[in-house]
């Protein structure tokens, strides 16, 4: 079965890049915002739904950074074949949620709430002068990371 994931890739005015840490199904991982399709949806439909979801306010979805170009089987699921696409974004107003500055700072009530729904997030920014494969988790995004790592 295919697993179709959008992400985005804010980058501000700092020269950061924003990323995700979560604790999902037991496993930590840092990944980009953003997250699975679902019927229905287009492409970016489902980025600013994902976004919204999970960051409280709206985006700007940009150009077209990177869609897999090759086989890559789920992290979650070995029956799943994943394609990811990346858009570049633009939040259009103040973030509502804690921009964490510390690597899976997860609040209290954040492991408290992870036992009803086994999944926890914090949004951060790492320096792009320090930013590069290493700082994400999932194969995909690696590559993501280095490419933007080569553009800028």
């Amino acid at each position: 079965m295919f697993n179709i994931r959008v992400y985005g890739v804010l980058i501000n005015e700092k020269k950061q890049v924003m990323v995700s840490d979560e604790y999902v199904r037991g496993r930590l991982i840092t990944k980009f915002p953003g997250g699975g399709m679902e019927f229905g949806e287009g492409t970016r439909d489902c980025l600013k739904r994902e976004l919204k979801e999970e960051l409280l306010i709206d985006f700007e979805i940009g150009d077209h950074l990177y869609t897999t170009d090759y086989f890559q089987i789920s992290a979650f699921n070995p029956e799943d074949q994943i394609v990811s696409i990346y858009y570049y974004i633009k939040a259009l107003e103040p973030f509502k949620v804690p921009i964490h500055t510390k690597k899976f700072d997860f609040s209290k009530e954040q492991l408290e709430e992870y036992e009803k729904t086994k999944e926890i997030e914090a949004v951060r920014f790492i320096d792009l002068k320090f930013f590069s494969a290493h700082s994400v988790t999932l194969p995909i995004d690696k590559i993501v990371a280095d490419l933007i790592r080569s553009r800028s």
